[in-house]
């Protein structure tokens, strides 16, 4: 677990600073600097794109982590490598293709409500393509152990030059027309720096001779598509399905409650980069042992930290939202929805990692199938019916049965689940700090609120994990910290 938690703090790290830059262009700069039906088209068109991305992956990210540790010999490993690299054009050219001829279909479906997404039909498929290679040679650094990089690309890069477009819009150097398709060309420069990192760490040697196991491999593409499919749809449709019922503006709204409530993911999305292989790894080598220690030790450590952002930001929402102009201030209920749907994800600790790596990923494929069905459907009767809200309803239904469907599955084919005694004492120390800081007010500038009330329940909820040393891997860290 030092190699998960260190590499896990780089990357928590690197998340947050790339957060952090997201913060300020979500919060501040497209909300000032680019209209709400503009920030609304640039959401739709990203989380389209988003949707369409495991499709186009065709599902080699997860296939490359589970079965490269597999292989003993360099020429079967260049084999497997060079199947991986091609694997997606399976899918890339018959749906660019479609893209084609089909062009003013899609354009007329998705916008019914709002015309203005008609025009950037195209850059959805580039930025799809872009992002579902850049995963690919991501995983490709991973299965060497080599995440931090990658990681800053994902989180950093895209995000840091969204902002120098949203400063070249302010200063009328472009056209907010423009913005989308320059956006584009910044996931494919990410895309091919990620290439040439991965390839530095293991050069590519093309060998047509492709592995004796690759009917396994191609069923386990084949099926994970379904799975990363599933996993998009329950992120990412409701910004999508927002845009087909109301205007396009209400998908800015809902974007910046959801960014704040993406704040608590961020420990789990760090933590996984290590975890995913480690948990493959394992699971090759048949060790149950290590397997039910990363599966406890994951689970509590990102419910320690996740639920320390939860309890920050939800006592903190209402000066936060002060600070934003008038229309985005409504999003309170959104992010408590989202927000315990986040908290959720970190209680299964490396569930998923578990899951697809093991051989009963087709059963789990089929539950998140019919759950991303489940959540298109809560989202076309709730949104009509709630707005909004409706939507953050939908989306934290559809986790919360998703996610314990997966509990109970690795209960009885693993025997093990996630939770300990220590999972009990943090539930009620969140708890009992949530209450009493919530009822808390100050009468100050709210940015000043902010940072009392954050630096009195860090304080406190730190110095208790401290007395209390409820995790060994949160006290490793804490004692290293103290020593200094």
């Amino acid at each position: 677990m030092g190699v998960v938690f260190k590499q896990s703090l780089n990357n928590t790290i690197v998340t947050y600073l790339g957060f952090g830059v997201g913060a300020v262009n979500v919060l501040f700069l497209y909300t000032n600097f680019m209209s709400e039906a503009y920030f609304g088209l640039v959401n739709v068109v990203l989380s389209a794109a988003m949707v369409l991305m495991p499709i186009l992956a065709f599902g080699v990210p997860n296939t490359l982590i589970k079965f490269y540790s597999s292989f003993s010999d360099t020429k079967t490993t260049d084999g497997f490598m060079t199947l991986m690299l091609l694997l997606p054009l399976v899918l890339v050219v018959p749906i660019a293709a479609l893209f084609f001829l089909g062009h003013e279909a899609i354009g007329n479906f998705l916008s019914q409500e709002n015309p203005i997404v008609k025009d950037y039909i195209w850059p959805i498929f580039w930025i799809g393509t872009a992002m579902a290679y850049f995963e690919v040679f991501y995983a490709w650094a991973r299965v060497s152990m080599r995440s931090v990089f990658g990681n800053f690309m994902k989180e950093v890069f895209s995000r840091v030059g969204v902002t120098l477009l949203l400063f070249l819009l302010y200063f009328d150097f472009i056209s907010v027309t423009a913005f989308i398709p320059i956006a584009a060309g910044i996931y494919f420069l990410r895309m091919l720096i990620m290439a040439g990192y991965a390839f530095s760490i293991r050069r590519p040697r093309l060998d047509f001779d492709f592995p004796k196991n690759i009917r396994n491999i191609l069923v386990y593409s084949s099926l994970i598509i379904l799975g990363g499919s599933a996993a998009i749809v329950l992120l990412e449709i409701d910004k999508v399905m927002i845009n087909q019922f109301i205007e396009i503006e209400n998908v800015a709204y809902y974007s910046v409650a959801g960014f704040i409530a993406m704040v608590i993911a961020v420990p789990s999305r760090s933590m996984h980069q290590i975890t995913y292989p480690l948990t493959a790894e394992l699971l090759n080598n048949k060790n149950k042992k290590g397997l039910k220690d990363l599966y406890q030790r994951s689970s509590l450590t990102l419910f320690i930290v996740s639920g320390l952002l939860f309890i920050l930001i939800l006592v903190n929402l209402d000066d936060l939202y002060e600070l934003l102009p008038e229309a985005y201030r409504n999003g309170f209920v959104i992010f408590v929805w989202l927000g315990l749907a986040k908290m959720y994800d970190a209680l299964l600790g490396n569930n998923n990692s578990i899951l697809y790596n093991s051989d009963y990923y087709r059963a789990i494929l089929i539950f998140g199938v019919l759950l991303a069905t489940m959540t298109i459907i809560f989202n076309l009767w709730l949104i009509p019916e709630f707005g909004l809200d409706g939507a953050a309803i939908a989306s934290f239904s559809a986790f919360f049965i998703y996610n314990t469907i997966k509990l109970a599955y690795v209960k009885s084919k693993f025997g093990m689940q996630p939770f300990t005694s220590e999972t009990l004492k943090i539930s009620a120390l969140l708890i009992g700090i949530g209450l009493v800081f919530y009822l808390l007010d100050f009468p100050f500038h709210p940015i000043l609120n902010i940072a009392i009330k954050g630096s009195l329940i860090s304080a406190l909820y730190v110095g208790l994990l401290y007395r209390f040393r409820i995790s060994e891997d949160v006290i490793g860290v804490l004692s290293r910290f103290i020593g200094k």
